[in-house]
């Protein structure tokens, strides 16, 4: 069973003024995720938003043959599902969980209709999805230009930076899958990576992450794409703060347009 969730961990959440968030307070449920649990399987219709507190949830692109390739890692500085305010639409990649952890749920339904009344809100979702394309642009230039060692490497640091714990419970079929390619080369850059001090595994899935020599192994992919991120989080979300909460102070509450309009 959900339970009502009031601690604002989310990234998103929490760059919300008050009565913006209350708009979303009412309807989000607090929700617990597995490794490998699914969150929205690709072509299904978005009915629900997930704004991670903890853990990472994998955006999978499935292809035809069977195999798949991650596009897209996501964690309390995003969400899964937002992208349902624009329209009906059905997703075009599966939201798997890689790492274990928590999430505030709310229906489609209801975000739209706060996202309708609440331009701090429709900042947020703005916000995101730019990260998004951004993430989604670095890591289609990472897999055409760089070799599978290096994106693995890419892969570890991100999922540390989303889950900043030195032991990462990641198994190489969960690697297999975010990078697209057969166990067997999984196998083969993880020993490298071992024999240069930059992690260590053992049969449990459990890799341990020495920071500094993974950062001295990885392309410049990561580094490069999240000080975007990170830039983009602090200026616009901030801005975007600033602004709503003087549209507040001089009485434009957030669904005020619509009240008058009646």
């Amino acid at each position: 069973m959900a339970e009502r969730w009031t601690c604002v961990q989310n990234r998103l959440l929490a760059a919300l003024p008050p009565p913006d968030r209350e708009l979303l307070t009412p309807h989000l449920q607090r929700i617990s995720f597995e490794a490998d649990m699914v969150l929205v399987h690709s072509d299904d219709e978005l009915r629900d938003v997930y704004f991670p507190h903890d853990g990472a949830v994998a955006f999978m692109l499935d292809m035809p043959d069977g195999q798949t390739v991650a596009t897209a890692l996501v964690g309390r500085e995003g969400a899964v599902g937002s992208l349902s305010v624009l329209g009906p639409s059905r997703s075009p990649v599966t939201a798997v969980a890689r790492v274990a952890g928590t999430a505030s749920h709310i229906s489609a339904a209801h975000f739209h209709s706060a996202y309708m009344q609440s331009s701090a809100i429709r900042q947020i979702v703005q916000v995101h999805s730019r990260a998004l394309l951004l993430q989604l642009q670095h890591v289609a230039a990472c897999n055409a230009l760089h070799p599978v060692e290096r994106r693995m490497a890419r892969w570890l640091l991100q999922l540390h930076h989303i889950v900043p714990d030195g032991v990462l419970p990641l198994t190489q079929e969960a690697l297999a899958q975010l990078l697209g390619v057969r166990r067997t080369t999984v196998t083969l850059a993880m020993a490298r990576l071992r024999t240069a001090g930059a992690i260590k595994s053992d049969r449990r899935g459990l890799i341990e992450i020495n920071r500094a020599r993974l950062d001295s192994l990885a392309c410049e992919c990561h580094a490069m794409m999240q000080a975007r991120i990170d830039r983009m989080y602090a200026q616009e979300l901030s801005e975007a703060r600033i602004a709503i909460e003087r549209a507040h102070a001089a009485g434009n509450a957030p669904g005020q347009l619509g009240k008058r309009a009646k």
